[in-house]
């Protein structure tokens, strides 16, 4: 199962367990409004921060800037791919908090390459962004290399 289908779920049918009661109700109507509101300033953040070079669309630009779009959920696949895109300079530096962070990734995965998550993917926590952007990449190009490497053999 993937993790989008999970989310819209859990956006549509909320989290109570039914019944009909006007406290499930109006529990659903409040998850639902949460996560809605939860997935807009995710897509905000994007827009702000990422969408100038990686476009509205997550396509990049060839030679330039990586496609997002059905490309970077692959990185999932891979040991230590889950913390490069985090700890590239443009994400680690992002002037946004370590929970908005770990929102926007979590939000452009799912909107951008939830084909290509593995599995048993598990959306990034604040403490998981906060302590990989400590960290930023130096040679990002040596790293991304290696790394699609390894994909290529998957």
């Amino acid at each position: 199962m993937r993790w989008l289908p999970v989310l819209l779920s859990l956006c549509v049918a909320g989290f109570a367990a039914g019944g009909g009661q006007e406290a499930a109700v109006a529990g659903e109507a409040t998850e639902t409004t949460a996560a809605t509101a939860a997935a807009r300033k995710a897509r905000q953040n994007y827009i702000l921060n990422c969408q100038g070079c990686h476009l509205p669309d997550g396509s990049g630009a060839e030679g330039a800037v990586p496609r997002l779009n059905g490309f970077v959920g692959k990185f999932l696949r891979v040991p230590g791919g889950r913390e490069f895109i985090v700890q590239v300079p443009g994400v680690a530096g992002a002037p946004i908090s370590d929970a908005e962070l770990a929102a926007v990734m979590n939000w452009l995965l799912a909107a951008f390459s939830n084909a290509e998550l593995p599995p048993d993917f598990r959306p990034y926590t604040a403490a998981e962004v906060g302590d990989l952007r400590r960290s930023p990449l130096v040679d990002v190009k040596r790293a991304r290399a290696r790394l699609v490497k390894k994909m290529e053999k998957l």
